[in-house]
């Protein structure tokens, strides 16, 4: 395919997609299939000479749409919220077409640096402190775009880990790192999503599930109990991971509460997932809801559930990227370059070395719809639920469970 056909297909490709969402109403949900549908299908090896891109296209909507589970559709309640616009589709194209891998700043210096800058705009907008945020003066910290959530999880637990054996190993210099590491606790409530289990799993840490209030929330007080009780068994306790806006029902664990009783605790990492919740917090009215997080040592959210941004997009934020990248660095002659000491290296932020320019779609997104705009959307997503509250409790075979978290009401300068 050359320019001239790209130029042709690629227009085909933008039509199918408008139409493909213009019309989804219209397709199932969910596909009526079942597994091994299309082995059955397609060939059993690759064909060796080329075929007709008419003949593919057809083959998608034949063959691929069938098997097809549309997060899309206007009746896909299932999961969480896939994040979708033609910003951000726009976006990804463009990251796409460009195609360079961004594993450090000399490797492609716009897409270490718009990451950077667009992570900071987000920061700001969502009332973070000014140490989480890369481009404040005298700030240590930063933001950086992973694949999801649990890959936020995971890199601080890793950071974490890193920073606890290294206060262990200097207070026991001869005790086998092996034996220190079994000594690790972390922590996170009943109501964390599963990624905190698989990180523990994949650190080799131990991992204390606390239960929590009859609010789905976990407390400072059973943190702390946990915590005394493990140290006075000859543990270690090195993080906890606290959520705003649990996956079973949106529950907020009492970040104030446990921030303040951590301090008891010098060393412990306090991460927060707010993967879906903490989209939310570009209103001002629901800014209150991220009281606590100046205990925070690390911040999640995910544009691609609630800010029109498609998979993946996961943002972190860190208030110490040392602490972060102390724990990932892994520095070979042949990725090293000239301005190593003064560039951020988005390579030793997580797992892989290779990354996509993934801040174009956000950064799309922030410019194309404006903040006003994004409260707006989150807004009107409010008011539906409220509306679907109001159903139910006028139905009695139903019942709220939960507290369900309230702001006052304000005016707002963008028309609902």
């Amino acid at each position: 395919m050359d320019s001239t056909e790209f130029r042709k297909r690629g227009m085909e490709m933008v039509e199918y997609i408008c139409n493909y969402l213009e019309t989804l109403n219209e397709r199932r949900v969910t596909p009526s299939v079942e597994p091994g549908y299309l082995r059955h299908l397609l060939p059993t090896e690759a064909p060796q000479e080329p075929e007709d891109w008419d003949q593919i296209m057809r083959d998608v909507e034949d063959k691929i749409m069938p098997g097809v589970t549309h997060w899309q559709h206007p009746r896909f309640h299932a999961y969480f919220p896939a994040g979708n616009s033609f910003p951000s589709i726009l976006g990804d194209m463009l990251g796409d077409g460009i195609g360079c891998i961004g594993f450090s700043w000399a490797a492609s210096p716009a897409c270490t640096e718009l990451e950077t800058i667009v992570l900071d705009w987000l920061g700001k907008a969502i009332g973070l402190p000014d140490h989480f945020l890369a481009l404040k003066e005298g700030s240590t910290g930063g933001g950086v775009i992973q694949t999801s959530a649990s890959e936020c999880v995971l890199v601080t637990m890793l950071a974490a880990r890193a920073q606890a054996l290294k206060r262990l190993k200097a207070q026991h210099p001869f005790v086998e790192e092996g034996h220190l590491l079994s000594k690790l606790m972390a922590y996170c409530s009943k109501e964390a999503h599963s990624c905190v289990e698989k990180a523990a799993m994949i650190c080799f840490v131990k991992l204390r599930i606390l239960e929590p209030d009859d609010d789905a929330s976990l407390r400072g007080q059973t943190i702390y109990e946990a915590m005394e009780e493990d140290e006075l068994q000859g543990l270690v306790p090195f993080f906890v991971s606290t959520t705003l806006g649990t996956t079973g029902s949106c529950a907020f664990d009492n970040l104030p509460e446990i921030g303040k009783q951590l301090q008891r605790f010098p060393g412990v990492w306090l991460h927060v997932d707010a993967a879906y919740a903490g989209n939310s917090f570009i209103c001002p009215e629901l800014k209150p809801l991220l009281k606590g997080i100046e205990y925070a040592d690390s911040f999640n959210t995910n544009p691609n559930k609630w800010l029109l941004t498609n998979f993946d997009c996961s943002t972190l934020w860190v208030r110490d990227r040392i602490r972060l990248t102390s724990a990932l660095v892994v520095d070979p002659l042949y990725l090293k370059h000239g301005y190593s000491d003064a560039a951020i290296d988005y390579r030793h932020w997580g797992v892989p070395l290779s990354r996509r320019f993934r801040s174009l779609k956000l950064w799309f997104v922030l410019r194309s719809y404006g903040i006003s705009g994004l409260q707006h959307y989150i807004r009107h997503h409010i008011k539906l639920a409220k509306r679907f509250e109001e159903l139910v409790l006028k139905d009695k075979r139903f019942e709220i469970c939960n507290q369900v978290k309230r702001q006052p009401q304000v005016i707002h300068p963008v028309s609902d």
